[in-house]
C-alpha cells in the first residue's frame, strides 16, 4: 500500500509539473514579447509595478520567470531597481492567486479544458490560438493531477507505514521547512509544492502545523532558483533582484516560524477545512510580506546596490554584452538579447568598414593592424551569438520565434563574412598598397569613396530593416543592388579610360582599384541578404530568380527579382 501511494504521489506531481510547463510555455509563446515590453516600459512607480508583477505572474504561472526577466532588465538599466523589486513582491502574491483558484473543487473542468485545448491545438491554423490551446491543456492537466493526488491518497489514510513516514519527516518545523524548500527548488515551482501540501493535509497525512511549515519552505525555495541561475552572470548587478527576493522570503520565514503553532490553532478555529487553511496562510504570508517591504524599498534598493555594484566595463570587447543565459527559458526575451548582441556585432563591423577605406587611401599601417584585430573580436562575438541562439532553439519555438531566430543567425553570419572580406581581402590590398607606396589617382580615389559611402549607407539601412522588419525598406535595399551593379560597371569603365590615357597612378593601382570594387560589391551582397527574410515573410519574393524566356528588349543577365516588383 505504501509503495503504491508513493508512486501515485510521484505520478501526480509529475503531471502537475508538466501542466505548469505547458501553461507557462503557451503564455510565453502567445504573449512573451508583449510581457517583456510591459515589464520594460510601463513600470512608473512601486505600486504600479506591484500590480504588474501580480498580473504577469498569474499569466506566466512562474515567479522564477518573472525574476529572471526583471534581473536582466534591471542590470541593463531598462528598469529601476525599486520598481523591479516591487514587481517581485507582486509576483509572489500572484502565485498565491493561482493556488487559490486550483484549491477549489474544479475537477469537472479538467475534461472540458483538455478537450477544448486539444481542439484549439490540433484544428487551429493560427499560432495564437494553438498557444492558447496549449494553455488550456496545461490547466486541464493541473486540475487532473490535483484530482489524482487527492483520490490516490484517500484510500491510504489508514495505512500505518505511510502515516508514520510522513509524521517522521514533518515532526520538526525547521526540518519540514527545509524539505519544502528542497522540493520547490527541485521542482522549480512553488505552486507544485503548495498543491502537494494541500493534498497531504486534505488526507490528514501531515498536521496543520507541518503543512504551514511546508508552505514557508515553498516560499523560500521559490527564491533560490533565480539566485542560483544568476550566479552564472559575471555582472553582480544581475543578482540584486534574486538576492533581494531571497532576503524577503527568508525574513518572512524567520518572522512566522516561531508562531506556527499559534497560527495553526487560529486557522483551525477560523477555517476547519485544511485545504483552506493552507491556501489562506500562503496568501496572507505573501500579502503581509509585500506590505512590510513595499514602503522601505528605497532603503533596500540602496543596500543591494552598495553590496552588488555594477560591473566595471570590460576591457575585452569580444565578451558579449547582452547575451543573458538566464533568459534562455523565455525564448522571446532571449531572442531580443541575441538581436541586441547581433547589432552590437554590427556596430563593430560598421566601424571596420568605415576605417577600411581610410586605411586604403592613407596607407595607415596602424589602422590596418587595428582593423585586423577587430575582425578577431567579430569572429568571437559571432561564435557566442551562434551558440546562444542554438541553446534557445533547443526547445520548440512558434513560427514567429523560429523565423526571428533564423533572421538573427543570418545577419550574424553575413556580418562575420563581411568582417572576413575586410580582414582577408581589403586589408591585404591595403598592406600591398603600403608596401609598394602606391597612390590612387584623385578621380579613382573619389570613385572608391563614393562607392564605399553607398555601401556604408546601405549597411545602416540593413540594421534598420533587421530591427523593424519594414517591407518597404527591404524593397529599397534590394533595389540598391541594381544601383551598385551600375556604379561598379561605370567605375570600371572610367578606370579603363584612365588606363587608355596612360595615367601612371591608374596603371600602378589598376588591379588594386578593381579588386576593391569587387570586394565592396561582395560586402554589399551580404548586406542585401538582410532584406530576404523580411520579403519572404511578406510573400514578396519570386519562387526563382531565373526567367523562363529572355525578353527581346531586356538583357538576359537581369534577374527576375529586379525585372518585376519584389
Amino acid at each position: 500500500m505504501g509503495i503504491t501511494v508513493l508512486l501515485d504521489l510521484m505520478g501526480g506531481v509529475a503531471l502537475l509539473l508538466w501542466g505548469l510547463h505547458m501553461v507557462h510555455s503557451g503564455i510565453v509563446r502567445a504573449f512573451g514579447a508583449k510581457i517583456s515590453k510591459v515589464l520594460g516600459t510601463v513600470l512608473k512607480n512601486r505600486f504600479q509595478a506591484f500590480l504588474a508583477g501580480l498580473g504577469v505572474t498569474v499569466l506566466l504561472q512562474s515567479s522564477t520567470a518573472t525574476a529572471l526577466m526583471l534581473s536582466s532588465f534591471s542590470a541593463s538599466g531598462l528598469v529601476d531597481l525599486i520598481p523591479a523589486l516591487a514587481v517581485m513582491l507582486g509576483a509572489n502574491v500572484g502565485t498565491t492567486l493561482t493556488v487559490q483558484l486550483l484549491s477549489f473543487d474544479s475537477s469537472a473542468l479538467a475534461p472540458m479544458l483538455l478537450v477544448t485545448g486539444v481542439i484549439l491545438f490540433k484544428r487551429s491554423s493560427r499560432t495564437p490560438a494553438r498557444d492558447l490551446g496549449r494553455v488550456a491543456i496545461g490547466l486541464g492537466l493541473m486540475l487532473l493531477s490535483l484530482h489524482i493526488l487527492l483520490t490516490s491518497l484517500a484510500p491510504a489514510e489508514n495505512a500505518p507505514v505511510v502515516r508514520e513516514l510522513f509524521n517522521a519527516i514533518t515532526d520538526e518545523p525547521i526540518l519540514t521547512l527545509l524539505i519544502g524548500a528542497f522540493l520547490t527548488w527541485a521542482a522549480h515551482s512553488s505552486v507544485a509544492t503548495v498543491l502537494l501540501t494541500i493534498s497531504l493535509a486534505y488526507s490528514s497525512f501531515i498536521t496543520p502545523q507541518a503543512g504551514l511549515a511546508l508552505i514557508l519552505g515553498a516560499n523560500l525555495g521559490s527564491a533560490m532558483n533565480p539566485l542560483l541561475q544568476s550566479l552564472s552572470s559575471t555582472n553582480p548587478a544581475q543578482r540584486r533582484i534574486p538576492l533581494g527576493n531571497l532576503i524577503n522570503r527568508l525574513m518572512g520565514c524567520v518572522i512566522f516560524l516561531p508562531f506556527l503553532p499559534t497560527i495553526a490553532r487560529l486557522l483551525a478555529v477560523l477555517e476547519p477545512n485544511p485545504v483552506r487553511q493552507i491556501t489562506d496562510f500562503h496568501t496572507v504570508f505573501n500579502v503581509l510580506l509585500a506590505i512590510l517591504f513595499l514602503f522601505p524599498l528605497g532603503w533596500f534598493a540602496r543596500f543591494l546596490e552598495k553590496h552588488l555594484p555594477d560591473q566595471s566595463k570590460t576591457l575585452d570587447p569580444s565578451v558579449p554584452v547582452y547575451l543573458d543565459e538566464a533568459a534562455i527559458e523565455t525564448p522571446s526575451f532571449a531572442l531580443t538579447c541575441a538581436a541586441r548582441e547581433t547589432l552590437h556585432m554590427g556596430d563593430m563591423v560598421e566601424n571596420m568598414l568605415r576605417h577600411a577605406m581610410q586605411a586604403l587611401l592613407t596607407n595607415d599601417r596602424k589602422l590596418v593592424a587595428e582593423i585586423i584585430r577587430q575582425d578577431n573580436v567579430v569572429d568571437r562575438l559571432h561564435e557566442a551569438i551562434k551558440l546562444y541562439v542554438v541553446k534557445v532553439t533547443r526547445d520548440s519555438l512558434d513560427e514567429t520565434e523560429g523565423r526571428r531566430a533564423m533572421e538573427i543567425m543570418s545577419l550574424s553570419i553575413n556580418l562575420e563574412h563581411i568582417g572576413d572580406i575586410i580582414d582577408k581581402n581589403l586589408m591585404e590590398l591595403a598592406n600591398k598598397k603600403i608596401k609598394r607606396q602606391l597612390q590612387f589617382s584623385p578621380e579613382g580615389a573619389l570613385e572608391l569613396e563614393e562607392f564605399h559611402g553607398i555601401v556604408m549607407s546601405n549597411l545602416k539601412l540593413a540594421f534598420g530593416i533587421f530591427l523593424s522588419g519594414d517591407v518597404k525598406s527591404a524593397r529599397l535595399l534590394l533595389d540598391e543592388k541594381t544601383r551598385i551593379r551600375e556604379l561598379d560597371m561605370l567605375a570600371s569603365e572610367r578606370h579603363l579610360a584612365r588606363l587608355r590615357e596612360g595615367r601612371p597612378e591608374s596603371i600602378e593601382t589598376s588591379s588594386l582599384h578593381l579588386d576593391i570594387l569587387r570586394d565592396l560589391k561582395r560586402i554589399h551582397s551580404h548586406i542585401c541578404a538582410t532584406a530576404y527574410p523580411v520579403l519572404d515573410a511578406a510573400g514578396e519574393l519570386n519562387p526563382t530568380r531565373l526567367k523562363a524566356t529572355p525578353s527581346v528588349n531586356e538583357p538576359a543577365g537581369i534577374s527576375e527579382i529586379h525585372r518585376q516588383p519584389v
